[in-house]
């Protein structure tokens, strides 16, 4: 029995992933495999990176029955004789900044894609150096200028290299603290969500004309998993953003409304955690939630245009401020019984003229509906 050896293994930032480079006698493999908690949810992906042997003139059908890594047929390779084994010390595992995907870098030139979105359907979709037709276990990488994915690899290994050897994080922190003091004064505390980990993250705590507002730092960095999958072309509008709350003075201390505000430490890292994305409607249940609600709706429309502080781009894209506003939990129920139920529930609100300060308000859903 062939058993490969594997000579390259990264972990995404958030754990959720691993990426692995495998080789034997015959073939040379880039894989991404789910981690074991999300192994129901996501299938494994790969992609061949160069056959070790001649390149058979029929596809491999017969490794493809007994579980081995087959050979790349001859039309779809750029070459035909054996390449050598690849050097593990030469390998760089570069993943996108939404964590979801990644480049394979050999020697200093790109080797092999598998885009993040992939991880969202059914079908093998990578790109290897090595190819020159597309087919079942891979596509031709081509260059920058023929592949979006390959530009986007040379855009994502300078996104890291900005990381490691500048400090990007201060002015964008300050960038943000400033456009939320502009219209909510100063902030009174400032409490780190991050953990240690990157990307650095916190929350700004406010308080402005009888209501006290905290609003996440950093989300923004990196693009939310999932969105390009969805939304293809439209994808900058709705990959990034951050989270805010809002609380009326009048009904809740300055220390109650600290603990309903740390629920937006939680939920500032699910899009990574889960590998999945925070977008308007989107319904989230909290223990934190206050007395008689069951969770929070995340929106920026029911704050109406006044009430949405301007967030600067982050590498082209728009950043969406998603208020967090508590809800029952029939309005939870009847938010999540719908595709759009969210939506439907953030217009009720507005119907019922509940904006994202929350303070008492009559229930838009009863129980049972």
């Amino acid at each position: 029995m062939i058993r490969p050896h594997q000579i390259a293994e990264v972990s995404n930032q958030q754990q959720t992933l691993i990426a692995i480079v495998e080789q034997d006698e015959r073939t040379a493999y880039f894989y991404i495999w789910p981690s074991e908690a999300l192994r129901t949810q996501f299938a494994v992906r790969g992609c061949w990176l160069r056959n070790l042997l001649p390149a058979p003139q029929q596809e491999d059908v017969a490794a493809m029955q007994q579980g081995i890594a087959p050979l790349l047929s001859a039309e779809y390779c750029r070459t035909l004789e054996a390449e050598p084994m690849l050097d593990p010390a030469a390998l760089h595992i570069v993943w996108e900044p939404s964590d979801d995907g990644a480049a394979l870098w050999y020697q200093g030139q790109l080797l092999a894609v598998i885009p993040g979105w992939s991880l969202y359907q059914d079908k093998q979709i990578s790109f290897s150096a090595g190819c020159i037709k597309a087919g079942r276990l891979t596509a031709p990488l081509g260059s920058a200028s023929t592949n979006e994915y390959y530009a986007a690899a040379q855009q994502h290994r300078q996104f890291w290299r900005e990381w490691q050897d500048g400090q990007p994080w201060e002015p964008l922190q300050q960038e943000m603290l400033q456009r939320y003091q502009t219209q909510y004064g100063n902030a009174l505390k400032y409490y780190a969500i991050d953990q240690g980990s990157w990307p650095p993250m916190a929350i700004s705590q406010h308080y402005h004309q009888g209501n006290w507002y905290f609003l996440t730092l950093g989300m923004s960095v990196r693009p939310m998993p999932r969105v390009d999958f969805l939304y293809q072309d439209l994808a900058p509008a709705y990959r990034r953003c951050e989270l805010g709350l809002a609380i009326d003075g009048a009904v809740m201390t300055e220390d109650n409304a600290v603990q309903m505000a740390s629920a937006l430490a939680g939920f500032a890292h699910m899009p990574w955690s889960r590998l999945s994305w925070l977008g308007e409607g989107h319904t989230l249940e909290s223990a934190l939630a206050p007395v008689g609600f069951a969770g929070f709706v995340l929106s920026g429309v029911i704050a109406g245009d006044g009430g949405q502080p301007a967030v600067a781009k982050r590498h082209g894209d728009n950043v969406n401020l998603l208020w967090a506003a508590p809800v029952t939990a029939p309005e939870l129920d009847f938010a999540q019984r719908e595709t759009d139920g969210g939506q439907q529930l953030v217009a009720r609100l507005l119907q019922h003229d509940c904006g994202h300060i929350f303070r008492a308000r009559p229930p838009v859903v009863e129980p049972g509906i």
